[in-house]
């Protein structure tokens, strides 16, 4: 992994939302661009980007995200906009439908998981989850710590 979290194929990762994978199972993950302005982009370049209460939703066949706020960039003046406006996403129409379908069928949720550059443009990967019971949570909780434990032993070996 090279410096300031970029990878080697041109993937810089600036956001990622872990409360997702703790609340929910995570079904599927797509892949979708963000409808910005200028100074949002600048915005997100400087890290200035929070997912934790955000999620997605498919209307008129038209998805957006609620609740992803991206601070205003401080030189910006009047060109910023209200860091908590709903975003377009852009996806191809079959895959908006697809998870439209999901959602109103299967009672899944579409949550966003991280926010990226993939070159020069801004990316979003989406995950179709269902959400997990306090049961599930504990449960995983308990496999996390039993797996460090056993790491533990090993490297005390």
């Amino acid at each position: 992994m090279a410096k300031d979290g970029a990878k080697k194929d041109g993937v810089k990762t600036v956001a990622s939302n872990r409360k997702a994978f703790h609340d929910y199972f995570i079904l599927e993950r797509f892949e979708a661009g963000i409808s910005l302005s200028g100074t949002e982009v600048k915005s997100i370049r400087l890290g200035t980007l929070n997912l934790k209460d955000s999620f997605c939703t498919v209307k008129n066949g038209e998805l957006f995200v609620h609740g992803m706020h991206i601070s205003p960039y401080e030189k910006g003046n009047i060109f910023n906009r209200d860091p908590d406006r709903n975003r377009k996403l852009l996806m191809h129409r079959r895959e908006i439908l697809k998870l439209g379908q999901q959602v109103k069928l299967e009672g899944c949720t579409i949550v966003p998981l991280s926010v990226y550059f993939k070159g020069p443009r801004v990316k979003l990967e989406l995950g179709l989850a269902k959400g997990k019971k306090l049961y599930d949570k504990r449960e995983d909780a308990a496999r996390r710590d039993a797996q460090r434990n056993m790491e533990r032993m090993i490297k005390e070996r």
